[in-house]
């Protein structure tokens, strides 16, 4: 079904695998459709060391108020670049009374103001809209989410932190050294009833585990691509971001040329293709063919079975995923599957098609035919499906999908991404539900381990989840409940009046004078210190976990109302993994204070007068005038998901000054601890000279970063003893040492 090359490979022809070639790998990895499109948005003169200037920025209403506020504090004057603000994640505007629309009208008044679009609530989800109205053959976009990826139509896109949004919006570039390009290799084609999403989770299954794909680029290419439809691309290409990719690429041709001339945008397609000797890094084979029905169990996509697999061994993978649970869920809540078996089958309690991977066109309309002539019941389970944007939803109508599903008692619901971060369609206590949207870590689905509240998300595709809808919850795979023609081919045609009647556009002309509306929650960022000459941190969470994600480190779902204020969304950090962290850092946080007062840091932290006593006695010039008090965490493997940069600034306004890892999940979550101007430590895996609550201190941490140091000398101080350890700093970029210097990018920029 899926193989992975052990080493890289040449393409020959875009068809043909060969182990080598006369032309060189270096030669030819130059011809790979990623190489072709790094080459033609660098500005760096050199391949090696990327400097990218991209074409378009995209956020949501989560994420566009602290980019444009670091903007604005750095000295912004107008969007250079194309930049749409869309309105999808905190559109229902139910929590936290006016806060939700106040941002939407910060959004729409800054996008007069400095030259922007505007995409008002439920218009489209992010991504969606990206695909309709901004993808380009050959073009790069950066979006501040993390499933930015349209390679499927051409366009190379990546997900990142805000901060990589504000260095575009002022002039700068996205600094990376060349990725390397593993190539997707595709044949056959699939069966009827498997979708896109059961593809792509087979590949997550495949490669997330390995770290195959890790920072790197996936390239699309081989025969098998021909079979597909755009959409069937798009919802493979969308969950690329599960493998921890850097981007995505995929080979265009005649289906993604009319994909362009559906949406009345012919003009932004190219033909893109390797070049006839192509050498990647590594290739994963796809037999299209060969792909069955798939669902990822709580609580990774890359928790992966075929679904009659789990049919078939129900209790015995339910018992796997239980015990999981205990681990992923700190035993905090009574966990448990096992009650969802029903005479001998598996019963789950809802299904969600939602979002910028469930919501597309053809994946309704499937669902839509599995279940005409069926009804969802009147017991527990519940379906909703949520169209990606209003064009699909009016042919929806037309074409009397809509109809078909409405008939059978599942419910419509217009563009919003809340199931896919836990802000809507939130299951009962316990519930199991099966999701063709993004991810299904812990707490996207809404529960709130604080409060004893826990249900589960497995991810499917839409078919299989309009199976278990005829079947009444019912666990069933779409290619054992359907006939060879139940599923149709409709004809889409997009209404791009939907988007002329209500979407702002300034034509990047900006409007001086314009007022930004502010709301009561909108607020600026503190003002960060610098880099001390040395370094004093309190260890102030410690996190074993395989690997830590963004949700657990800032959770999504209700407090995304809060994401525009800064120390007020600070207080939601690791409240779901670690509910002392946030008083901890407070603490710390309140010495610095006294510190940069000119005071005795002890008179708000007594704990820390012993401990400066004890680094005085052997290093003597070390005293509060060059001495910084910090606070840090341990994770193994901090930052899988997400973008928002809120998962690294929220510590950072509690008075963090560093993470230490074995490894970052990504380079988006490092990047985001750098423009923060925190340190992304490195410790070697097995040594942790160092427990919670323990304090450590860096000597002469800013001269080391400075002369681009490697390996840091650090201590633990206990009992008035300094014990030394290593701590290690990979590769840092020029701009990316002086970011952390002036203590983050807003300083950086200020300077």
């Amino acid at each position: 079904m899926i193989r992975l090359y052990d080493k890289g490979v040449f393409l020959e022809d875009g068809t043909k695998i060969v182990e080598s070639s006369n032309m060189s790998a270096d030669e030819a990895a130059k011809n790979t459709i990623a190489y072709s499109i790094l080459s033609e948005h660098n500005t760096s003169g050199n391949m090696d060391e990327l400097k990218i200037k991209f074409d378009k920025l995209t956020s949501h209403d989560i994420t566009y108020v602290g980019i444009i506020q670091t903007a604005r504090a750095s000295g912004l004057e107008r969007f250079p670049i194309p930049y749409v603000l869309t309105n999808c994640h905190n559109s229902l505007c139910a929590v936290g009374g006016t806060i939700n629309e106040d941002d939407h009208m910060f959004g729409l008044t800054c996008a007069k103001k400095y030259g922007g679009v505007y995409v008002p609530p439920h218009q489209a989800v992010i991504h969606q809209f990206a695909r309709e109205m901004l993808a380009g053959g050959g073009k790069m976009i950066l979006g501040s989410d993390s499933h930015t990826r349209y390679g499927a139509l051409g366009t190379m896109a990546m997900g990142e932190g805000g901060p990589e949004l504000v260095k575009q919006l002022l002039g700068r570039t996205y600094d990376i050294s060349r990725p390397e390009v593993v190539a997707v290799y595709m044949t056959g084609e699939p069966r009827p009833g498997v979708g896109p999403q059961d593809v792509a989770l087979a590949i997550i299954g495949a490669v997330f585990e390995k770290g195959y794909v890790k920072n790197k680029v996936m390239e699309f290419v081989g025969p098998g691509i021909a079979s597909l439809s755009a959409d069937f691309r798009i919802g493979i290409d969308v969950m690329t971001t599960e493998t921890t990719c850097l981007s995505s690429i995929w080979k265009t041709d005649e289906t993604i040329r009319e994909f362009y001339e559906i949406h009345n945008r012919e003009q932004d397609y190219k033909e893109l293709s390797p070049g006839s000797v192509a050498f990647y890094d590594g290739m994963i084979e796809v037999d299209l063919s060969s792909i069955e029905p798939m669902i990822a169990m709580p609580f990774h996509p890359s928790n992966t079975y075929t679904i009659d697999e789990l049919n078939e061994n129900t209790e015995d993978i339910l018992r796997d995923v239980e015990k999981k649970a205990e681990v992923a869920l700190d035993g905090k809540v009574a966990y448990k599957l096992m009650d969802k078996i029903r005479d001998g089958k598996l019963y789950v309690e809802q299904g969600i098609v939602a979002g910028c991977a469930g919501g597309g066109f053809e994946n309704i309309c499937a669902a839509a035919d599995i279940l005409e002539g069926a009804t969802i019941g009147a017991d527990e389970f519940t379906l909703s499906v949520y169209p990606a944007s209003m064009p699909i939803y009016m042919e929806l109508i037309k074409n009397g999908c809509a109809a078909k599903l409405l008939e059978t008692g599942a419910v419509l619901k217009t563009a919003f991404c809340g199931p896919c971060f836990g802000a809507g369609d939130t299951p009962a206590n316990n519930a199991f539900s099966i999701r063709h949207s993004t991810r299904n870590f812990p707490n996207r689905e809404g529960s709130k381990l604080q409060s004893g509240q826990i249900s589960s998300v497995a991810l499917m595709d839409a078919r299989s989840i309009a199976a278990t809808a005829a079947n009444k919850g019912f666990l069933t795979s779409a290619t054992r409940q359907i006939e060879k023609d139940t599923i149709k081919k409709y004809k889409y045609s997009f209404d791009s009046n939907i988007y002329a009647n209500r979407v702002f556009d300034s034509k990047n002309v900006a409007d001086p004078l314009q007022e930004i509306h502010f709301g009561p929650n909108i607020k600026d960022w503190p003002a960060m210190e610098a880099l001390t000459e040395n370094l004093v941190l309190k260890v102030v969470s410690e996190i074993h976990d395989p690997v830590t994600t963004t949700d657990e480190l800032i959770p999504s779902g209700e407090t995304s109302s809060y994401r525009s204020n800064p120390l007020g969304l600070a207080e939601f950090a690791l409240s779901r993994k670690d509910p002392m962290y946030v008083p901890r850092a407070k603490e710390v946080k309140a010495a610095e204070e006294q510190r940069v007062s000119g005071n005795d840091p002890a008179a708000s932290l007594s704990e820390i007068g012993p401990i400066l006593d004890a680094i005085k006695q052997q290093f003597p010039d070390a005293d509060r005038t060059n001495t910084g008090i910090g606070s840090t965490i341990f994770a193994v493997k901090p930052g899988d998901g997400s973008a928002r940069e809120q998962a690294a600034s929220c510590q950072k306004v509690l008075g963090g000054w560093a993470n230490i890892a074995n490894e970052y999940a990504t380079k988006r979550y490092r990047s985001n601890l750098i423009n923060w101007g925190m340190l992304p430590f490195l410790i070697d895996e097995g040594e942790l000279p160092f427990s919670n609550l323990d304090y450590l201190f860096i000597p002469q941490i800013r001269k080391a970063v400075e002369e681009k140091a490697k390996d840091i000398t650090a201590y633990t101080v206990k009992d008035g003893n300094l014990k030394q350890f290593t701590l290690h700093l990979a590769s840092l970029t020029d701009d990316e040492r002086t970011i952390i210097l002036k203590g983050c990018l807003i300083n950086y920029y200020a300077s």
